[in-house]
């Protein structure tokens, strides 16, 4: 059986699942469902309804589904994990994650130990992830597909990837969790110059969502003091906020990051005034 170090990451198609950010995977397919047309083109990952299925998915799947529903269908499940893709392995609704964990390390050895395991279905178990994770050692994803609105959760929850069912809307809001509340909780370690300008670019997308909710916030602020604007600025309040975000940043220290919170402030004000300007 191969060491946790060397099943930490798993190649998804292009993606590269459980080292580094957090990912989205889009086009997962069951052809339970009686969508056997998905089979004439290539789909990022797809279930099979039986072993007839499995020729045309190693064909045109970047990996292979075990579904929760048929986990016990050793079978099907032995002859998908040797198929040669990844295997992304669903959680059986009551299974332990020791059961969960214990069907990928089937899998892993009837195949060639590329496993990722996967929560998902109508109520998925978000406080299993990390769990699993450690158990294993391999990474986990989040099938938010039927609740597109459990995406930041499931990546502050510590999934490595949202797997939605197709493109679109939801496809954003993936992305957006993935980038915004991944660059704030997952650590990254880049080894390459573009690694590090894309880990800098999620940082910054994080920084500038949460500049605007605070230049935001700063605004409702101006119109509930009796005296707004610049006159209105409290130091001692500045100060305050300044040493609790130094215990955080200590590397940035007080002195440069109360330059950095001043420019910020002085954003807002004038965002602010601008705003009264164009409001009176």
């Amino acid at each position: 059986m191969s060491s946790i170090l060397e099943r930490a990451a798993v190649a998804v198609g292009e993606l590269l699942v459980g080292d580094g950010p957090a990912v989205v995977i889009g086009g997962r397919v069951s052809l339970r469902s009686g969508a056997v047309e998905a089979l004439r083109e290539p789909a990022a990952l797809v279930e099979p309804a039986s072993a007839a299925d499995l020729p045309a998915i190693a064909e045109l799947a970047d990996a292979v589904v075990v579904g929760a529903s048929w986990t016990r269908d050793i079978p099907l499940v032995r002859a998908a994990a040797g198929l040669g893709l990844p295997v992304v392995v669903e959680r059986r609704p009551s299974a332990s994650v020791e059961e969960w964990a214990g069907l990928a390390d089937y899998c892993a050895a009837e195949g060639d130990g590329r496993v990722l395991l996967c929560e998902g279905g109508a109520r998925p178990d978000l406080g299993l992830l990390r769990a699993a994770r450690a158990v294993s050692g391999r990474p986990v994803l989040v099938d938010v597909s039927r609740d597109i609105g459990l995406s930041a959760a499931a990546v502050a929850a510590g999934a490595d990837g949202l797997v939605v069912d197709a493109p679109g809307a939801a496809w954003h809001v993936a992305e957006e969790a993935v980038t915004v509340v991944g660059a704030l909780l997952r650590q990254e370690t880049p080894a390459t110059l573009p690694e590090c300008r894309q880990a800098i670019d999620r940082v910054d997308a994080a920084l500038a969502t949460l500049l605007e909710r605070r230049a935001a916030l700063a605004g409702v602020v101006q119109r509930i003091k009796p005296v707004g604007g610049f006159a209105g600025r409290d130091p001692a309040r500045e100060r305050a906020l300044v040493a609790r975000m130094a215990v955080r940043a200590p590397s940035l220290g007080e002195a440069r990051l109360g330059a950095i919170m001043n420019a910020v402030i002085e954003a807002g004000l004038d965002l602010s005034e601008e705003r009264g300007v164009r409001g009176s």
